[in-house]
C-alpha cells in the first residue's frame, strides 16, 4: 500500500472513465490493487478494481465502515452512499 490509503478511506479516482468520482476503499488484493465502491454504480458486492496510483486520497477515513469491513461484518450499499453523501456535504 502507498499514499496512506486504508480500508475505509475516502478517495477520488484520478484516471479512467470514472475520473473524479468519489469512492470508499473496501479491500486490497495481494498485488496492491484497491477495490472501491460508492454504493451506486459500484456496489459492495462488485467493487471496482483500481491501481492505488490512480487514486487520490481525500484525507479522511470513515471509521465505522472501515472497522466493519476489517472485522468481516456486513456493510450495505446504503451505508456507503450515506457516508459519501455526508463527506461531500462538508
Amino acid at each position: 500500500m502507498q499514499k496512506d490509503v486504508f480500508v475505509g478511506s475516502i478517495v477520488y479516482s484520478k484516471a479512467g472513465r470514472d475520473c473524479g468520482k468519489c469512492y470508499i476503499i473496501v479491500r486490497f488484493d495481494e498485488k496492491g490493487y484497491a477495490f472501491v465502491a460508492n454504493g451506486d454504480e459500484k456496489s459492495i458486492a462488485s467493487p471496482k478494481r483500481k491501481n492505488v496510483k490512480h487514486l487520490d486520497p481525500a484525507g479522511e477515513r470513515n471509521q465505522v465502515i472501515g472497522d466493519k469491513l476489517l472485522s468481516g461484518k456486513q456493510v450495505f450499499d446504503s451505508e456507503i452512499k450515506s457516508a459519501l453523501r455526508a463527506y461531500s456535504g462538508k
